[in-house]
């Protein structure tokens, strides 16, 4: 797992998909701290990794997947199980609030060299 706090290629991010799941990368991003993890096989471990290794609060935290062969729209997909936050109006697998998914894309794009 590593967190990404400045520039990451996307061959890097291919090498990790081919490890994994071929076409993804499986990411989590903290909205509050503008960080990202990414390299695990699921949401859940790169949740717990930050929160162990950044102090990361959950209700920030959120799953995504970078489809790094994809662009536009396409590229970045979500869908993970630790985006399930009742209490905070979230209430499927997805981001429901456009804000949110607005930050999560403009981190993802500034940590992302294409």
């Amino acid at each position: 797992m590593k967190i990404v706090k400045d520039k990451i290629e996307i061959t890097e991010l291919k090498e990790m998909a081919k490890r994994m799941y071929e076409n993804l990368v499986k990411a989590v991003v903290d909205i509050k701290k503008e960080i990202v993890a990414v390299d695990a096989e699921m949401h859940v471990d790169l949740e717990q990794f930050l929160i162990e290794q950044e102090n990361c609060e959950p209700k920030n935290l959120w799953g995504i997947n970078i489809w790094q062969e994809k662009d536009g729209e396409e590229f970045i997909e979500f869908d993970s199980m630790i985006n399930l936050k009742p209490g905070l109006g979230n209430r499927s697998r997805g981001v429901d609030n456009a804000e949110i998914r607005e930050k999560i894309i403009k981190i993802v794009y500034k940590f992302v060299k294409k």
